[in-house]
């Protein structure tokens, strides 16, 4: 399995380095999407190959956030990363993630020293911590309902 930097690899789409002719694309390409019902491509012959319904829907989302100016990054799953990239992904600094390797709370392996992480141990580790932060603020809004502190 190839080791991933998701910051540098050619799956990064950077709306910042589209040309003006591709940002008008990108913005008829929006429009046509939202009106589409039966979403297909169109072949070198003419011919429609209709999109799976989940492919469509991925395509949009990529439209929508690119046309929208963010950066998108697509990865299969199973793709490992270096841990300055899955710093990067969730936001947190190298030696944090490492804590975080080390305490166990998000798997990895070791290719020599140093320490490789798959995308989707990753991205799972960021929806339980989003979950967990999720609860804690429930929680809080609870308490300070019921201690009559929260003004509506």
């Amino acid at each position: 399995m190839q080791t991933t930097d998701p910051m540098s690899v050619g799956t990064r789409l950077d709306p910042g380095r589209l040309s003006v002719e591709d940002g008008d694309r990108l913005q008829r390409m929006r429009t046509a999407l939202r009106a589409l019902r039966r979403p297909a491509l169109v072949d070198a012959t003419g011919g429609q190959i209709e999109l799976p319904e989940p492919v469509f829907r991925l395509l949009c989302h990529v439209v929508e956030q690119v046309s929208s100016g963010r950066a998108v990054q697509l990865l299969p799953e199973h793709e490992l990363v270096t841990t300055q990239a899955a710093a990067n992904l969730l936001g947190v600094s190298r030696p944090h993630l490492v804590k975080l390797l080390e305490a166990r709370e998000i798997p990895f392996h070791k290719v020599g020293s140093h320490r490789r992480v798959r995308f989707a141990d990753v991205a799972a580790y960021a929806r339980k911590r989003a979950e967990t932060r999720r609860k804690a603020l429930g929680s809080m809004t609870r308490e300070i309902e019921e201690a009559g502190l929260y003004d509506r």
